[in-house]
Formats: structure tokens, C-alpha cells, sequence
């Protein structure tokens, strides 16, 4: 299962209290003061980890603790420091403050490390109060509380190229023809119902990658079909395949409508490079592709793809020319 998103609540350690102890040594009655300082309480620490591809796990486990320091002891001996939690997450990970909204990381490499709750500072041991008019300090410092707050997973797929179109514009085709992944397809809307990502072979020693997102309808931006869900899947790409089916009535309507949703959505989308495709060219005779060709899209100068990925024709210009934009 596929989830892209997840609430939790995340809670620091407490720091360890300071000890309030005093020497006992033979001959010596009166000692002095000698509690040892508490530990410090553990952090929670998210890790990007590119062996996840999911937020599934925080579906059923919502709350992350840290260990609390340990007291202070006797003859000077500090507690022990709390352990950290370590929560991994998926690489494209962005945690967000709930309360807020605020984005405290991007967790967009792996490896890459962020402390969401600090733990708290372990109290002194009443040794540390000792003055000379006040050599034997009966009390000691508190541990301080660790940080605790509600935090946001928003999951962004990481991919070179994005696919943009309706539903059965023919990307879930397009993505198995092109790569090793297997989504689910058929002939009805909204076959796909949730992001798939592939890597696409080229030639003999390169290689991309591709993401698919459920299809786009028209006030996708609005929250209408799957769209407004899945949409931020493509946000982190380098550029975006837009694919019209060949069958389309009006091919320059449709092209307007999606990157208008994407307008709409976000600024990022907005500015991304641009590709136009139409797929499935099996539907169509050697002259209707031809003039199909012969098309320009009003305000854009690109050129349009002619391909079908069930028949084959015209992928090796798809992917070169994907090829040559992304080292662009």
C-alpha cells in the first residue's frame, strides 16, 4: 500500500534530575556535597532511507518517544544519557511543523538527518551549588522537559522526468513499456490510483527515472478525480511529458486544460520544462500521424511527440529527445 502522507507525534526525552548526596567516608563526618549531574534526555531524529518507499509504517504507529536521561547518583557519578529514537522515512521526505505549517526539513538525500525534538538538559547534582558560605547544598536542579510537537509527513517522489495527462492517456503503458515497473492497467479512467516510478534504460549506460501519477481532470486543483492528491509527486521532477491520446476531438483544448491545473497548483509546476506528447499513434493512419506532426500548440514552440508504446513507434525519439532535455 502506498502512503503518502501520516500525522505523528513525536516527544523528546526529559533530562535526568541532578542528585542531592553528600560523601560518607570513614573519618570523614561531615562530607561534602557529591550528587552527580542527570543525563541528558534522547533526541528523535528522522533518516532518509532510499530503501523506503512508503510512509505505511507511521499509518499504525503515530506516537515516537525518546528515552528520558537517568537521575544522578551518588559519589559524583552523572546518569546516563537518554537513548535517541531513530525514525527512518523514505528519501523525498518533507516534515512539516502541524501547527504551523512550517517545513522544518527536506530530507531529499539519503542519509540525510534531522533533529525533530531536542532532548532536555539533565539537572545538576547538588555538587555543583556548593559556595563558601554554603558548603553542604541540600537541593538540586530539575532535569528540563524535552521538546514535544506534532508533526507532518508530506512524501514527494523524486524522479527525472513526470508524466501529466487523464486518465487512459496511455502513461501506465508508456511507464511498463519504458522501465521495469508493472502498474496496473486497463481500459477505464483511473486505473492508476497511486504513484509508480520507474527506471527507464537508455541506450547502454545511462539511465532515468520516471514518475506516473493518477490521472489529471479538469479542477484537479480543486481537489476534483485524484489529482490535487498526487500532484506534488511531480513537483520535484527536472521535466514534465504532457500526453494527450491520439483520439483526443481537440488537442490544443486538452493540452490548455492540463497545464492550466498545473498553473494553478503551484508556481514549481508552472516553471518546469515542458514536453508534449500524443500517445497511442497505433489508433491513427500514416496520414492523420502526419498531420498530427504538422501541429504547433498556441503560445508554445515545442515540438510534439508522436508515439505509441504498444506498437513501439516513434519511443526512440520520446526518449531521446527526454534524454536531451534532462542533460540540458
Amino acid at each position: 500500500m502506498f502512503i503518502d502522507y501520516a500525522k505523528i507525534y513525536v516527544k523528546a526525552g526529559k533530562g535526568g534530575d541532578g542528585a542531592v548526596a553528600f560523601r560518607r567516608e570513614k573519618y570523614v563526618p561531615k562530607g561534602g556535597p557529591a550528587g552527580g549531574n542527570g543525563g541528558k534526555g534522547g533526541d528523535v531524529i528522522f533518516v532518509a532511507d532510499s530503501n523506503l518507499g512508503t510512509l505505511l509504517d507511521f499509518k499504525y504507529n503515530r506516537k515516537y518517544m525518546a528515552e528520558d536521561g537517568q537521575p544522578g547518583g551518588n559519589s559524583l557519578k552523572d546518569g546516563r544519557n537518554g537513548k535517541d529514537i531513530i525514525i527512518k522515512v523514505p528519501v523525498g521526505t518533507i516534515i512539516k511543523d502541524e501547527e504551523s505549517g512550517k517545513v522544518l526539513c527536506d530530507l531529499n538525500e539519503n542519509g540525510k538527518q534531522y533533529v525533530a525534538a531536542k532532548g532536555g538538559k539533565g539537572g545538576k547534582g547538588n555538587s555543583n551549588f556548593a559556595t563558601p558560605t554554603n558548603q553542604t547544598p541540600r537541593y538540586a536542579e530539575k532535569g528540563k522537559p524535552g521538546e514535544e510537537k506534532n508533526i507532518i509527513l508530506e512524501l514527494k517522489l523524486i524522479a527525472d522526468v513526470g508524466l501529466v495527462g487523464f486518465p487512459n492517456a496511455g502513461k501506465s503503458t508508456l511507464i511498463s513499456t519504458v522501465s521495469a515497473a508493472r502498474p496496473k492497467i486497463a481500459d477505464y479512467p483511473f486505473t492508476t490510483l497511486e504513484p509508480n516510478l520507474g527506471i527507464v534504460r537508455y541506450k547502454e549506460y545511462d539511465s532515468f527515472t520516471i514518475a506516473d501519477i493518477p490521472g489529471i481532470i479538469e479542477g484537479a486543483h480543486e481537489g476534483k478525480g485524484l489529482g490535487l492528491k498526487f500532484l506534488r509527486h511531480i513537483e520535484r521532477t527536472k521535466i514534465l511529458l504532457i500526453m494527450v491520446e491520439a483520439i483526443s476531438e481537440d488537442y490544443q483544448r486538452d493540452f490548455n486544460i492540463l497545464l492550466n491545473e498545473l498553473n494553478n497548483y503551484s508556481k514549481i509546476l508552472a516553471g518546469k520544462k515542458k514536453i508534449f506528447g500524443i500517445s497511442k499513434a497505433d489508433l491513427l493512419t500514416h496520414d492523420q500521424i502526419e498531420k498530427v506532426k504538422s501541429l504547433t500548440l498556441n503560445n508554445h514552440n515545442e515540438k510534439i511527440i508522436v508515439f505509441s508504446a504498444v506498437s513501439g513507434y516513434g519511443m526512440d525519439e520520446l526518449l531521446d529527445t527526454l534524454w536531451t532535455e534532462l542533460k540540458d
